[in-house]
């Protein structure tokens, strides 16, 4: 494997995790939460918490 590869790689999982940081400080939470991602069944777990969790970030109307 070239150093290119590698490089690459490096530049896509950047890619896919920067959208993920962002989400997470807009509603509210660190961005060390991205962690549980790479924790299998954790990460469906947190997937699940964070769906149905309030928001601190976000004001809820209420009705």
């Amino acid at each position: 494997m070239s150093p290119g590869y590698w490089i690459i790689v490096i530049a896509v999982v950047i890619a896919m995790l920067y959208p993920y940081v962002r989400i997470l400080r807009r509603t509210g939470h660190s961005a060390w939460w991205l962690v549980t991602m790479f924790i299998p069944i954790v990460n469906l777990i947190m997937l699940w918490v964070f769906a149905f969790a309030k928001w601190p970030g976000v004001a809820r109307v209420e009705r």
